[in-house]
């Protein structure tokens, strides 16, 4: 299993942040190679994204420079011990009025209103037109090996480590922010392992499945998606996260509110 996730609720208070603003945090990260780069970057991002000065201004930036300041340092790590790890990752920053979401590789996120899902993010993947130009045009390739690779190697376009097919496999992560009006129901994070077998239009009903299953209790709804995710074919590791927006009694009673609601339940869940 070379998943990692990371759950901050409080934030400020963990980093020592002074600014009246509450923040959650939350990320997910898919290695390979080993676990290094995912344990590395579920281990730092977060404080160095504390540290960014931009943060409080302007997230988006905070969070580019963060990841490329989480794989320049994991590059002196790897370099000292010998390390050719590699991870995705995908980061959700909360506060009450605004989500954003930045990500580096094909984990994913994605937001759902009123029981429809909101698209949050396009996913670095090799195939993608824009990767492919861009690999191409710095003198790499894409090839067709069981899935689409990067000079036949990595089947990450973007990632933490692969530093022996850098800059191919770049380390420039991409963000987008969302404003919220307390209509959300959830937040979803989790790795290619289950988004590879389940689309994001179907999340919702197995969000709810899930629920009726429990009788409104969210504790135990990432499991099931990761049992789904399974038993739809995955054999890659799985990690899902569920940010609970509403309270999951309510979601289950299709009632929605129009103001926000107070902070929520969180779950989160691993398989391979």
């Amino acid at each position: 299993m070379e998943d990692r996730h990371i759950i901050l609720k409080e934030f400020n208070q963990l980093l020592g942040l002074q600014d009246g603003v509450d923040r959650e945090y939350y990320a997910v990260f898919d290695g390979h190679g080993g676990v290094d780069a995912a344990t590395y970057a579920a281990s730092h991002l977060h404080i160095f994204l504390s540290q960014q000065e931009a943060l409080k201004s302007d997230p988006a930036t905070a969070f580019k420079s963060t990841f490329l300041q989480t794989d320049d340092m994991f590059k002196i790590k790897a370099k000292r011990e010998r390390l050719r790890s590699g991870s995705t990752g995908v980061a959700v920053l909360l506060t009450s009025d605004r989500l954003t979401v930045s990500w580096l590789g094909d984990s994913q996120a994605m937001l759902v209103r009123q029981g429809e899902p909101v698209t949050l993010m396009d996913p670095h993947k090799p195939e993608r037109e824009d990767e492919k130009k861009r690999i191409e045009d710095l003198g790499g390739c894409i090839a067709f090996m069981g899935c689409w690779r990067v000079n036949g190697t990595y089947a990450v376009s973007r990632a933490i480590g692969d530093f022996d097919q850098k800059p191919y496999v770049s380390n420039k992560a991409d963000c987008s922010s969302i404003q919220l009006d307390g209509h959300e129901d959830y937040v979803l994070l989790a790795c290619d392992g289950f988004f590879d077998v389940v689309r994001p239009g179907d999340v919702p009903g197995l969000v709810l499945e899930a629920l009726r299953e429990t009788g409104g209790s969210g504790d135990e709804v990432a499991q099931s998606l990761v049992a789904h995710a399974k038993a739809a074919g995955s054999s890659d590791n799985i990690t899902v996260l569920l940010v609970f927006l509403k309270d999951p009694q309510r979601l289950l009673s299709c009632e929605m509110s129009s103001r926000p609601e107070p902070e929520g339940a969180t779950a989160a869940a691993t398989g391979i």
